[in-house]
């Protein structure tokens, strides 16, 4: 099967179709150029066809016994399991993903998956003791109905079955809509791993489109029940403001600042090693990537020579090359975005250790220093290969300078004693931290989420039953009961 030719249409109803908007989404790419599909526009229309035929397939879904919904997840990891390799090779092309980069997407999907088959039964009720004699409390867990789904362009796959796959393991049917870069890898190939799983029709509505042509149609629909959205935090706001407009629960994974702090005792070679990790995987577009690397000065010479000469030496290329680490950016737009960041940066007094070169949509490594503590530029989210070197005199002015940001979603701290790294871990305002390890990490099985701008709520775990289900309180009143009048 070649995705690009076959998957290039929506999916409504459990059908493949084409859209009726006024305008192709041309998907390209980003390292050649090259081509990939066609796909028109899903208009307004196609968006409530999806939700609509969401709301009529829920209900019977929702009734279905748990361990018989949970076949179907088993399935899908079957599916991803046996075109791994096709899979990883479309991410390579429609995001410029390294290998290895896409062989990491797929492996967490895999791990989502397997967590997906038990969520069915994670769904628990309660029995509540009453002050009111022979009355019985029932506490039941149901399904929301229909959950919207909104992903970004880096990790489509992986960010897509994070929220879609728990949706339906819960009892709700999805509407999908991915980044219009991501048509294929975050949208229609989803809807095809869980079509060949054995999904029901109707469950799973995919809808490649733009707000161009559907406006907030996919938020404001009257179906949907939670929006579960994934991307910048100024869109984030206006998502939060829709739902909160039309009594909608958002669920939102935004734009993150996160900081790798190295303190004066920690294991200078595995610090660079997680640094460079966590600030180039994926060309930096990541919401979890260190932004800001802080290094205490009693160390900052040694880390600072070891951590540059490692960037320097990153391959950047071909994605499709097993030896490139940087691949392209998704598009000219975020190059140009880059290239200004670094600019700004220059002009405010900073020095470049490491000067990247930027040609078309390949953005080498750069490494800045020396920005003055006012920069703008230390407070925003760097969606490319880019890394703020800061150092720091103690924790507590490296506690000041981490927090010292209006986002919040991950971290991390090295140090030899492991105590005092989470001792200074929980003085940061983050929804996510590590210690000894890298910034981006994600687990099916515990929370995620940030404070401040990047977002609201939680998910993975026991955080999918709370954002995906909703509490019915069923009272039984056992013989009569006296009434005041």
């Amino acid at each position: 099967m070649s995705f690009f030719t076959d998957l290039a249409r929506q999916y409504i109803d459990g059908e493949w179709r084409g859209g009726s908007g006024s305008w192709d989404n041309i998907d390209v790419n980003p390292y050649n150029g090259e081509k990939l599909a066609s796909i028109t526009t899903a208009t307004v229309e196609e968006v409530d066809l999806a939700y609509r035929a969401a709301e009529r397939a829920q209900q019977a879904w929702g009734a279905t016994n748990p361990y018989t919904r949970r076949l179907v997840f088993e399935h899908a990891l079957l599916v991803v399991e046996e075109h791994e390799q096709e899979i990883t090779e479309a991410l390579v092309a429609e995001l410029g993903s390294t290998r290895l980069n896409a062989a990491y997407e797929v492996h967490l999907v895999k791990e989502f998956l397997r967590e997906a088959v038990h969520l069915p039964m994670r769904a628990e009720g309660r029995l509540i003791t009453s002050p009111v004699d022979g009355k019985e409390n029932r506490v039941y867990r149901v399904p929301v109905g229909v959950v919207g789904v909104i992903t970004p362009f880096n990790f489509p796959f992986l960010l897509a079955v994070r929220s879609v796959a728990p949706a339906l393991s819960l009892g709700n049917a999805v509407v999908l809509k991915p980044h219009e870069e991501a048509p294929i890898c975050g949208g229609a190939l989803v809807a095809k791993l869980f079509e060949d799983a054995g999904l029901p029709s109707g469950l799973l509505n995919v809808v490649i489109t733009d707000i161009a042509e559907i406006g907030d149609a996919m938020i404001d629909h009257p179906v949907p029940k939670v929006i579960s959205f994934s991307g910048s935090d100024a869109v984030g706001r206006h998502v939060a403001r829709v739902c909160g407009g039309h009594f909608k629960h958002a669920i939102l994974e935004l734009s993150g600042n996160s900081a790798l702090t190295v303190l004066d005792d920690a294991d200078i070679d595995y610090a660079v090693d997680a640094a460079v990790f966590s600030r180039y995987v994926h060309q930096g577009q990541v919401c979890m990537a260190a932004n800001r690397i802080l290094v205490d000065r009693a160390v900052e010479q040694e880390f600072t020579e070891k951590f540059t000469a490692k960037v320097a030496a990153l391959k950047t290329g071909d994605p499709s090359d097993p030896e490139t680490v940087i691949g392209p950016v998704i598009n000219s737009a975020q190059a140009d975005a880059i290239t200004a960041v670094v600019a700004q940066s220059l002009a405010e007094g900073g020095t470049a250790l490491v000067a990247g070169r930027a040609e078309g949509n390949l953005v080498e490594p750069t490494v800045l220093t020396g920005l003055p503590p006012d920069s703008p530029v230390l407070r925003q989210e760097i969606f490319g290969p880019v890394a703020l070197l800061i150092p720091f005199d103690g924790e507590d002015e490296a506690v000041r300078i981490v927090n010292d940001s209006p986002y919040g979603l991950s971290g991390a701290v090295h140090t030899a004693d492991v105590e005092r790294g989470v001792r200074f871990a929980r003085r940061i305002d983050t929804g996510m931290i590590h210690v000894n390890d890298s910034t981006v990490h994600d687990e099916p099985a515990v929370s995620f989420g940030g404070e401040k701008r990047s977002g609201l709520g939680r998910l993975n775990g026991e955080h999918m039953v709370d954002a995906f289900t909703t509490q019915k309180w069923i009272s039984v009143q056992h013989g009569r009961r006296t009434f005041p009048f």
